[in-house]
């Protein structure tokens, strides 16, 4: 019996002793696969590793992040900036557009914006969207005192009343006086010339200050002003101390209309005038080199005519255009760097009679007609008369013509 209990006890305690072994290996086990697979889960992703956690990791990430209040205030803001973007590109195609648009319609149709027109009662002229064409435009300087030599060519060799309106309408030859404004706009000289004309209806105002050191910017807002108004073939500039053959005039322009660009006049190439004080004087006379130097070749500024493209040409770039002393050597310059022919016709600057009478005689009248030493006609309120009876051609001449 004790030899059996003590063998029975030894064996229990054995049992029992191998299941707290069991048990404590089984809880180690476990322990150290959690602990394996918890390494095994944060060791970096190496080659040939599969990414199938990484990539539901990132979805996961995206996912949360759209759905965020503040990433859909981000998104929404985006999409409004790319609606205005959007919006903003389409106001500058149809700016751009609008621009095209009123720069075609300045140049064919319409006045110019910086061409200066203020008071010509022709701009209706220019109210249809295609313009009458004309073959040439007068424009006679003149100025505020000199209401008698204008008095003396509407006398002469201007038609008046409705003479004038048929030689626009039959014959396509406008004629105006060119005057701008006095320094003080709206004063005395100002009215007198608005008096003047709503008893003549021959002037072209310009939006100019009058004044004797401004004739090239004078002359280059008549161009301007002109082209802008009348669809012409020619423009012409002259003097109002000048007497013109209408008729003769514009044969003279007719033989070159073929030509896109031409400048007539009768060329001369004085010397530029370095000293101060003289007539003529040229304060830039250093850009056309040293002493003695001449000036390049240009029309004499009694009379001369240009060709539609080039009074467009001086419509369009009026602002850079530079203003010498003379408006003739400015005029000139304005053209010389072009494909311009330059064209010297002797006709249109005869000198008075005899000078004109013989050649009219002999069947060769002249287109215009003064004296040089005075750069006109000398005394053109008494001379002209005398001039247009000696050297006038006949007043039916200019009906007889095909211009």
């Amino acid at each position: 019996m004790p030899m059996k209990t003590r063998g029975g006890g030894e064996f229990a305690s054995r049992n029992a002793f191998s299941r707290s072994w069991v048990l404590l290996l089984c809880l180690g086990s476990f322990c150290a696969g959690m602990f394996f697979t918890n390494r095994m889960w944060m060791v970096p992703e190496g080659k040939g590793t599969s990414k199938t956690f990484r990539v539901a990791d990132a979805q996961r990430k995206i996912k949360s992040e759209e759905c965020s209040p503040e990433r859909n205030a981000y998104n929404a803001g985006i999409s409004e900036n790319s609606r205005t973007q959007l919006s903003i590109q389409e106001l500058n195609h149809t700016i751009a557009d609008l621009e095209r648009k009123l720069a075609a319609a300045l140049e064919d149709n319409e006045s110019a914006s910086k061409g200066s027109l203020t008071l010509d009662n022709s701009k209706t002229n220019d109210s249809t969207s295609k313009r009458k064409k004309y073959f040439m435009v007068i424009g006679i300087n003149t100025a505020f005192n000199s209401r008698k030599r204008r008095d003396s060519i509407r006398s002469t060799w201007m038609p008046q009343g409705e003479k004038r309106k048929k030689l626009e309408e039959e014959m396509g030859i406008i004629i105006r006086f060119v005057i701008g404004h006095s320094s003080t706009s709206g004063g005395i000289l100002d009215k007198t010339v608005a008096a003047e004309e709503l008893t003549n209806n021959d002037f072209l105002r310009l939006n100019h200050v009058e004044g004797y050191l401004e004739l090239s910017a004078k002359t280059k807002t008549y161009f301007a002003t002109a082209v802008a108004l009348w669809d012409a073939e020619f423009y012409i500039k002259v003097d109002d101390d000048v007497h013109v053959n209408l008729a003769t005039l514009g044969s003279t322009l007719a033989a070159h209309r073929t030509k896109p660009r031409v400048y007539i006049g009768c060329m001369k190439s004085g010397p530029v005038l370095s000293q101060k004080g003289v007539k003529y004087h040229e304060p830039e006379h250093w850009i056309f080199g040293g002493e003695r130097n001449k000036y390049f070749r240009h029309a004499t500024g009694q009379l001369y005519a240009i060709s539609r493209e080039l009074a467009k040409y001086i419509l369009k770039n009026q602002d850079v255009l530079h203003k010498y002393a003379n408006e003739d050597v400015s005029l000139g310059s304005w053209l010389i760097g072009l494909d311009v022919e330059h064209v010297d016709d002797k006709k249109l600057c005869c000198g008075t009679p005899p000078d004109c009478e013989v050649k009219a005689q002999s069947g060769h009248p002249c287109a215009a007609s003064f004296d040089w030493k005075c750069s006109g006609i000398c005394e053109p309120v008494e001379r002209i008369t005398e001039v247009h009876s000696r050297c006038g051609e006949d007043e039916n001449a200019v009906w007889s013509k095909s211009f």
